[in-house]
């Protein structure tokens, strides 16, 4: 069950340590406007761009992940598969990341979806053994 707690952790994380290299692309746009970092943001082409993307959908992957950590904790089906998804997902969302900056969109699009495919495996496994 820990590696499960922390790859949630590290998970819940993911979305703000997305956001150094959007700070970073930001401050070589003239400084980083603090007024307005959102519209500062949208003004952002290429890689700070891409960061900003990246960054954004961070946030979307992480709901999904935490319902299906949570639902395998709270119905005790913690198992080496389900704490090896996990994991999976936690490495492969930083790989997501590297490559949305890299621009290998193929490559990340594939990535993304085998990120998506570790919650949804860990949710469906668990209600397959919630119903036998």
């Amino acid at each position: 069950m820990t590696t499960l707690i922390w790859c949630l952790l590290i998970a819940g994380l993911l979305p703000i340590a997305a956001k150094a290299p959007v700070v970073y692309f930001q401050n070589r746009d003239n400084g980083y406007d603090n007024h307005h970092p959102r519209a500062q943001q949208q003004r952002l082409t290429g890689i700070g761009a891409r960061a900003v993307a990246g960054h954004y959908n961070a946030y979307e992957a992480f709901p999904l992940f935490a319902a299906a950590v949570l639902l395998v904790i709270a119905t005790g089906h913690v198992g080496v598969v389900n704490q090896w998804l996990a994991v999976a997902f936690v490495g492969l969302r930083i790989l997501f990341h590297v490559l949305y900056l890299a621009n290998w969109d193929k490559s990340r699009s594939l990535v993304w979806f085998l990120a998506l495919l570790c919650p949804v495996i860990m949710i469906a496994q668990t209600a397959t053994a919630l119903s036998l």
